[in-house]
């Protein structure tokens, strides 16, 4: 907890047994109120393990997407009274120890939500990002900051902390069920006019971490870039898409 606030991690999980101790080991228990875990059906062991950790576990039947299972994380750490909710990938990939800092300039009140930047420093190839990813994300956050007028060092990173405020906001249901709702949520987030904060990340690739394929990426990269044109064209007043509609998709109606 921190400034009263109840501090949530969620764990959007598929096959994360051999990272998932790891990961827990690093969460900082001192300001972490509460671990949730989603599993989107893996076929290895990680809801057993993470019951074995104590962690509030949550199971899709069958394999809903990188996307639904956010979804699910964030209803579910709503549901449970999270104030501030950070978004950890349980591969291990991403350092657990930058959570107290970015829990922090929220619970401040300084941003809405805060980005765990792997572009910010200069090791992201020499952490093992491949080449290919590293220029496409270059690529893609030039074309993003200038299609929705804002300046990020990059869209595409899976470590996120978010306030209450903006996930009660926001029209997530609207949103995609595959890996193309990161981008959707963050193109929201500057929409509607919320504060984003960076902090810079360790890159870590390797073997047991979780990384979609060349093919997969390529379709990512497109819904992109159609994101980024449907702000665009909603934003000057030619279009109008669901994913920017808040009236509609929220994933809990707000009571307070």
């Amino acid at each position: 907890m921190i400034n009263n606030k109840k501090v949530t991690v969620v764990l959007p999980a598929y096959n994360a047994e051999q990272t998932l101790q790891s990961t827990f080991d690093d969460i900082p228990s001192d300001i972490v109120d509460d671990i949730i875990l989603v599993d989107d059906s893996s076929t290895d062991q990680t809801v057993n393990l993470a019951k074995k950790l104590g962690i509030y576990t949550v199971t899709h039947k069958h394999n809903q997407g990188y996307g639904a299972n956010q979804k699910t994380c964030y209803e579910t750490a709503l549901s449970r009274g999270a104030d501030i909710i950070i978004m950890l990938h349980p591969d291990y990939q991403y350092t657990p120890v930058l959570i107290t800092a970015m829990a922090s300039m929220i619970a401040e009140g300084l941003f809405d939500t805060v980005l765990g930047s792997r572009i910010l420093g200069v090791g992201a190839l020499s952490g093992g990002m491949p080449k290919y990813k590293y220029m496409a994300n270059r690529f893609l956050t030039l074309v993003q900051n200038f299609l929705v007028q804002h300046k990020l060092s990059e869209y595409h990173t899976g470590y996120r902390a978010w306030s209450r405020e903006l996930l009660m906001h926001l029209p997530l249901r609207n949103n995609s069920d595959d890996f193309v709702f990161d981008n959707q949520m963050l193109a929201q987030t500057i929409f509607f006019k919320y504060n984003i904060g960076e902090v810079s990340c360790p890159t870590k690739y390797f073997p047991e971490a979780s990384s979609i394929n060349f093919q997969r990426s390529v379709t990512y990269g497109l819904g992109v870039l159609l994101t980024s044109f449907q702000f665009r064209l909603q934003r000057i007043g030619l279009r109008s898409y669901a994913i920017f509609d808040d009236t509609t998709g929220r994933l809990i109606e707000k009571q307070e």
